[in-house]
């Protein structure tokens, strides 16, 4: 009598046992299924670096890491730009942060700049980043846009 466990890979032969060495196939799928998490996890550590090195903090986010990685960048690179004596101009960074995401993910993307703000927002999934570098807080979100149709 031969019994074959997959979760544990045993073969049993009339009550002893050995092991069983998984089969190609079987170890392509253990890889295919570890990559997602593991790709994931290396792309959160990349981002965690990235935030570090630009001094920027993530509060909250429900968007792809690569999407991530671009915000911080380009918002910091705006507010390196600004001249040294003045503060940088949070409606001109939302403005341009904005036109940015819409001209890279389509529209129709929303941003705030400032210190001080509350906020509630729906928005689309896999849309929303709000992080704070220097003194200024950063809220990114995306909403669905459906076009009317004149009849």
């Amino acid at each position: 009598m031969v019994k074959v466990s997959n979760q544990n890979q045993y073969i049993f032969f009339n009550n002893s046992h050995t092991t069983a060495k998984p089969s190609s196939m079987e170890k392509e799928k253990q890889v295919h299924a570890k990559q997602p998490h593991e790709r994931r996890a290396t792309e959160e550590v990349k981002l965690a670096a990235t935030a570090i090195s630009l001094n920027v903090r993530l509060r909250s986010s429900d968007m792809p890491v690569y999407m991530q990685q671009r915000a911080l960048h380009f918002v910091r690179s705006l507010v390196d730009s600004a001249p040294k004596n003045s503060r940088p101009n949070p409606t001109h960074l939302a403005r341009a942060l904005k036109k940015e995401f819409d001209l890279a993910y389509g529209p129709a993307w929303h941003c705030v700049v400032g210190k001080s703000f509350g906020s509630f927002v729906t928005h689309s999934p896999g849309g929303f980043m709000y992080f704070s570098l220097d003194s200024l807080c950063v809220l990114l979100f995306k909403t669905e846009v459906q076009l009317i149709k004149e009849t």
